[in-house]
């Protein structure tokens, strides 16, 4: 029996089979294995540059010490801000406002005008203290009892006490309210006192902007010294940066070891600043506590929470690159063989 011969195919037809497929594999295993030599190589860097550091723990550490310090002090101050920022609101908050009745008003009066004026949106609380409750009180804090035994009269009026509603407890929903009562008919005067928090809240914007100036420089003082101390590695190994751009390697082949360099002293940087901020936290705590207890105050020194110790070493972490880069783009550009 003859085996007929196989019919040859025709012009535009594609042939089946599994040719396709291997040729799919064998194109996906070249990218595959250039993305794991470059990820490996990126592992090697980091290491390698890790251990130089490793190497030379003094001068590692001194540049450490500087950018901690340099991270940690405007951070702190503006922990400093945000807890002053706090009390201040807190105090702002318990502001109550005074409101001296017309001596002729009457009791009963007194009691429908702070009816009326709990009614208002811009007030949650209103509090009536009678004369006779007041000139009492003050015959016990003054300590003028006989003084005040010669007088004929009571000569303290009725007083309410307003406490502002929680959306009007800011300096212009306060404005607002103190002349809507000084128009109120049976007040004779309204007193409330923020002139002091206005100028705190004054002298804490001021500071602010200041400990944000003072950042941007210290910032600015962090890129320079990574940049020094990566021009100082660069210079160091000018003999091997020459032999690799000879055998063809890249710039960025070539800049990679001083990047990730400087990766390692902003990483080192953030933790040191985070370990300065917490132990000047942990000196000061208990003396800023017994100073507030003396002034009936709530005040405590805050540390940084979770999320600003994240942006604290990655402000860090940045920093260093940065300054790595400058440094990089700046030097290593100038080597090259003759």
């Amino acid at each position: 029996m003859v085996n007929k011969p196989a019919k040859a195919p025709r012009p535009g037809t594609r042939r089946a089979g599994p040719a396709p497929a291997r040729g799919a594999k064998r194109s996906k295993a070249p990218l595959r294995e250039l993305l794991d030599s470059y990820f490996s190589h990126h592992r090697k860097v980091a290491k390698d540059s890790a251990r130089r550091l490793w190497q030379a723990p003094v001068a590692s550490l001194m540049t450490w010490t500087v950018m901690g310090v340099a991270l940690a002090l405007p951070v702190g101050l503006l922990l400093l801000l945000t807890s002053l920022q706090g009390v201040s609101a807190g105090w702002e908050s318990a502001a109550r406002v005074t409101v001296y009745l017309e001596d002729q008003l009457s009791l009963e009066d007194a009691g429908r005008l702070r009816l009326d004026i709990g009614m208002r949106g811009d007030v949650s609380e209103v509090e009536l203290i009678d004369k006779s409750a007041a000139l009492e009180e003050f015959r016990t804090s003054s300590g003028l009892s006989e003084a005040l035994d010669y007088l004929d009269e009571n000569p303290l009026p009725h007083t309410l006490l307003a406490t502002p509603s929680e959306g009007s407890r800011t300096e212009a929903g306060m404005q607002t309210l103190v002349e809507a009562l000084e128009q109120t008919r049976g007040v004779a005067q309204v007193q409330v006192d923020l002139g002091w928090l206005q100028r705190l809240n004054a002298i804490t914007e001021l500071l602010g902007r200041g400990v944000w100036a003072l950042a941007a420089l210290l910032a600015v003082a962090v890129i320079l010294v990574i940049g020094n101390t990566i021009r100082l590695a660069i210079e160091s190994r000018r003999d091997e940066i020459l032999v690799a751009k000879l055998v063809g390697g890249t710039d960025a082949f070539v800049r990679r070891p001083f990047l990730y360099t400087g990766l390692w002293f902003g990483l080192g940087g953030g933790i040191v600043a985070f370990v300065l901020l917490q132990l000047t936290l942990w000196f000061l705590s208990e003396p800023v506590e017994r100073l507030a207890a003396l002034y009936r105050s709530n005040f405590s020194l805050s540390g940084l929470a979770f999320e600003g110790t994240v942006a604290l070493i990655a402000a860090a972490v940045l920093f260093g690159w940065l300054g790595a880069w400058l440094a990089v783009k700046r030097h290593l550009d100038a080597i090259e063989p003759g």
